[in-house]
């Protein structure tokens, strides 16, 4: 699955810290609790939760645990399904079907036990299913069936005993909802044209399944998906494979068409996928060896051309996949589609990829750069699926990781091949290191890998789909890449997909087929066997901060954590050692990599002479922070201002992330990481300026509320005027954008970073520019770069008029990255009661679609302003929004996230606290992790700022003067 969903990139840069002068007004609602509950008697702890605790089963009996038995094993399912796209006469949305399932009996048992969920099976003599034999087998007679509502089972049992290497045919017939949850086959609604219309969609992933058919819902259990659609005539009908016939006929009196597809490949049912809808594609096929490529979405999308980048970058991924892994593409078409309603970023169905419309539509007139760097890179991500996680597919989920996180990684290969000017693949450090490092610092963290017995339920299965899965699943498998060699690790992978090809693994296979490459590759010598490498990096939570001393040549390893004194609780066999891969530089020349395999040790070609300086961790290859000694940091330091350029541009970022970092540890003072900014002015590259960006606004989220914000505020203006009148310059005052991808990215900082900061002239360009659309709306001049800083401070600095205007904009936007845009920037006035009604706006799907009401929320949680209105608009309605939205949902990890980022105060702790405690019998959902995080983090910013404030404010003062 994609990596979910957020606003534009530099978006949160517009939306953050509009109003020193709001201060007043956010101190008083700070305090006010709209429904304050009143306390409960028991007791929730606040410490952290690393440790999953088994599941216990609610008793002994089959049907009363979250596993199935390993008793039977799918071989193949008939499916036929009827969504009804109109309402029924009792006000419904449903669809009809029936499914039929052969299996194999592997251990004798009188019980049936499959998942089933929210559906209302048929009666067959008062049983909810029929079963016969098959293949000469005599199947019992049913004893009685009823369903399992905690485990999600319809259990079937018998009169006599099904027995082993016989096989068996179970039928159903049943009615669900085409509900609007975005879970199971579900319904996405919106209007073209003034008309109403309506597509039925799937979302599997992770257990979602059982809610369309009954089935054996876990990802080991692979089987053939025989699947036939009923549909009205004027839609059209996809699922996995291809259609092989399609008929006119009458069913009930009603005019349908039939479609029915042929056979897929073996698969999980997490990886099913079926659509119904009036859409319309553009397609590609350039010769019969070549895979069907097709591009669906809304017809007036396709129509403009929405759907033509997305195509035009499929195949050639597919192509270096393919040369990637050694494998062809095992499917014959790769239809891909973009659904106006859907919760994740994207999800990798084989061979129906579904994504949300601003992952695959791209419009060049109303699309931004990031846009379309987004579209390159969430493509790339579900592609890389088709073979590692389709192909071969994790056993269980508590390997999830192996899967997302390899696609993580190998998503910025694929984009830079489609895109070989970017230099797309040094991202990496931006976009999936540096938020792994953010989580992977707390003591709440876990490891990438854990037991199977700690993840059963499907909440505890959706908590694996976070930043540790998907990030630094990425990070690690990019750092043995890097000691391994590119060639070595894809040779590994192809024998891995070649053995385990439409079944299953766990992630020590990948480990055997890695190390079987190295030792058929005689000049690599590693100083442990694979599995004695990363399994210090998967099965232990964080990771190491790696000192060098460059008086003595010593070199050491600590477990970082963002608060050193907190108590891990979450015991390692490794006791927090890594074998950790370093190369490094001397004086801007690359030398021999080392390894560090103990606590410390001593590397004599680390002992440099004066004037000489020691940079660790070249291109960030390892999955690790950097500390030095107070003469190598100043060295660095002086490079830094004489001549930057030395300083590879990736290891720039590196030398500002880790002094934020180590300083937010107490590691180092935080006058060292803030002088490393001091630079800045002389820096145009874009990832050094996004890397100082992040941790410079994590200290605008601690003090924009308090007096250190004015001096920061003089200061940043000082350092960004110079990047600023930089794009003021070569773009003709604004009129046009640098030709460099990378560029473009730097220009949108300048713009943004300057009107946040006041640089003379910048919000006037804002103002002037939004003024000239609203007068002419039709004809909106702003590029497509910059309408997310323009439309945020437009709306920032005016009032209703504004808002009301870009509300109106919103409402009639086409192009899902417009609306986007739109829909971030209504997050950006100053008016409280603006905000109160926006939030009240996400209670209400025809006003803010279910799949934005999240992140919209956390959008004005990202305004100073707008921070407390969200906190409390959240703990009023948390019941509400976790039942409507949350269970289940991804994105309540980030909405958890969002509206506790400037929590900093004892004040702010106690509330954090109380709402747990209140909250504990409705849950949390994937948000449980993210809500200790909260806890742990706000501790360890009260304890900073005891311990820093001062001195950072005393900085700034001498800075600014």
């Amino acid at each position: 699955m994609g990596k979910g969903f957020y606003i534009s990139k530099h978006l949160a840069i517009a939306a953050v810290l509009l109003a020193a002068a709001a201060l007043a007004t956010i101190v008083a609602l700070s305090i006010v609790y709209s429904k304050e509950k009143a306390k409960k008697s028991h007791q929730v702890s606040d410490g952290p939760t690393s440790r999953m605790p088994p599941t216990t089963p609610l008793s002994n009996e089959p049907w009363d645990k979250y596993r199935l038995p390993n008793t039977l094993k799918p071989q193949f399912y008939n499916i036929s399904l009827w969504p009804r796209l109109s309402i029924d006469a009792k006000g419904m949305y449903v669809f009809t079907g029936s499914s039929g399932v052969a299996f194999t009996c592997e251990k004798e048992t009188d019980l049936i036990i499959i998942h089933c969920h929210k559906l209302n099976l048929t009666l067959f003599d008062g049983r909810h299913a029929k079963l016969t034999g098959m293949q000469g087998a005599t199947a019992p007679a049913i004893k009685k069936t009823w369903f399992q509502l905690e485990t999600q089972y319809l259990v079937v049992q018998l009169k006599g005993r099904l027995k082993p290497g016989k096989a068996y045919w179970l039928y159903t017939e049943f009615r669900g909802e085409l509900a609007d949850d975005l879970q199971g086959f579900y319904r996405s609604e919106y209007e073209e044209d003034g008309v109403k219309k309506v597509v039925a969609i799937t979302q599997m992933q992770a257990t979602y399944a059982r809610k369309a058919f009954p089935c054996f819902d876990e990802p080991a259990m692979k089987a053939i998906f025989h699947i036939t659609l009923i549909h009205e005539p004027g839609t059209i009908a996809l699922s996995n494979s291809r259609d092989v016939d399609t008929e006119s006929l009458q069913m009930d009196g009603i005019d349908v068409i039939k479609t029915v597809f042929e056979p897929t490949k073996t698969m999980s049912t997490y990886l099913v996928a079926f659509v119904v809808s009036d859409f319309t594609y553009t397609s590609k096929q350039t010769d019969s060896k070549d895979v069907m490529v097709r591009i669906w979405a809304r017809q007036k999308a396709i129509g403009e051309g929405q759907g033509d980048y997305a195509l035009s970058i499929t195949q050639p991924i597919l192509k270096f996949f393919e040369k990637y892994y050694s494998t062809n593409y095992p499917l014959s078409k790769s239809d891909q589609i973009a659904l106006p309603d859907f919760n994740a970023g994207a999800m990798e169905n084989w061979g129906l990829v579904t994504y949300r419309e601003t992952s695959l539509l791209y419009d060049p007139k109303t699309s931004a750069n990031g846009n379309k760097q987004r579209i390159v890179i969430v493509v790339s991500h579900e592609l890389a699926h088709m073979w590692f996680g389709n192909l071969v597919t994790l056993k269980w989920w508590n390997d999830l990781w192996l899967n997302e996180g390899f696609a993580s990684y190998v998503e910025y290969l694929g984009a830079d091949y489609a895109e070989p000017t970017w230099n797309i693949k040094d991202q990496i450090i931006l976009y999936d290191i540096y938020r792994a490092f953010a989580v992977d610092s707390l003591v709440s963290s876990h490891p990438l890998s854990c037991k199977e017995e700690e993840v059963n339920k499907p909440a505890e299965i959706s908590q694996m789909f976070n930043t540790i899965s998907y990030s630094k699943g990425a990070a690690v498998l990019r750092m043995l890449s890097e000691f391994l060699t590119e060639p070595i690790f894809a040779k590994g992978l192809s024998t891995y997909l070649n053995q385990f090809a439409y079944g299953n693994s766990v992630y020590s296979d990948l480990w055997d087929h890695l190390q079987k490459a190295v030792e058929k590759t005689p000049h690599l010598k590693l100083p442990h066997r694979v599995h004695d490498i990363m399994n210090r990096w998967i099965l232990q939570m964080g990771f190491p901060v790696v000192t060098i001393d460059t008086q003595t040549g010593n070199v050491s390893q600590k477990h970082f954590l963002l608060e050193p004194n907190s108590v891990v609780e979450r015991p390692s066999e490794f006791n927090y050692e890594w074998f950790i891969p370093i190369k490094w530089m001397k004086k801007g020349v690359e030398q021999d990599q080392l390894w560090l395999l103990q606590k410390s040790a001593v590397h004599k070609p680390m002992k440099v002479s004066r004037g000489d300086w020691v940079l660790a961790n070249t291109n960030v290859s390892g999955y690790y922070r950097v500390n030095y000694d107070p003469e190598n940091w100043e060295r660095l330091l002086k490079q830094l201002s004489s001549n930057h350029q030395v300083i590879p541009l990736i290891n720039r970022a590196q030398i500002l992330d880790d002094a934020f970092n180590l300083a937010r540890a107490s590691i180092i003072n935080i006058t060292l990481a803030l002088r490393t900014t001091k630079y800045l002015s002389l820096e145009r590259e874009y990832i050094p300026w996004e890397a100082a960006l992040r941790n410079l606004n994590s200290l605008f989220l601690l003090f924009d509320r308090s007096e250190v914000y004015g001096p920061m505020q003089a200061y940043l203006r000082k350092q960004v005027k110079p990047l600023f009148d930089h794009f003021a310059s070569v773009t003709e005052n604004w009129a046009t954008v640098p030709p460099g991808h990378n560029d473009q990215f730097s220009q949108i900082i300048a713009l943004s970073l300057a009107c946040k900061t006041g640089v003379q002239g910048c919000r006037e360009l804002t103002k002037t520019w939004f003024r000239q659309w609203m007068q002419d709306p039709n004809n909106n001049e702003i590029h497509p770069n910059l309408r997310s800083t323009v439309y945020c401070y437009a709306i920032a600095t005016g009032g209703v008029e504004e808002w009301d205007f870009t509300w109106k904009m919103f409402k009639k936007a086409t192009v899902a990255a417009e609306a986007v845009k739109l829909r971030a920037a209504l997050s950006c006035t100053r008016e409280p009661w603006l905000l109160n009604r926006f939030l009240e706006y996400t209670l209400d799907p025809n006003k803010i679609r279910k799949q934005d009401a999240t992140s919209t929320i956390g959008a004005i949680a990202s305004n100073v302003v707008g921070q407390p209105l969200a906190w409390n608009f959240v703990r009023a309605r948390w019941e509400y929004l976790f039942k409507e939205y949350g269970v289940g949902s991804f994105s309540f990890s980030s909405l958890i996230s969002d509206i506790t980022s400037r929590f900093c105060t004892t004040f702010e702790l106690n509330q954090l606290k109380q709402f747990q405690m209140d909250n504990a019998d409705v849950g949390f959902g994937s948000g449980t992790q993210a809500l200790h995080q909260a806890v742990e983090k706000t501790k360890a910013k009260i304890k900073w700022l005891e311990e820093n404030k001062k001195q950072v404010l005393q900085w700034f003062i001498s800075q600014s003067a």
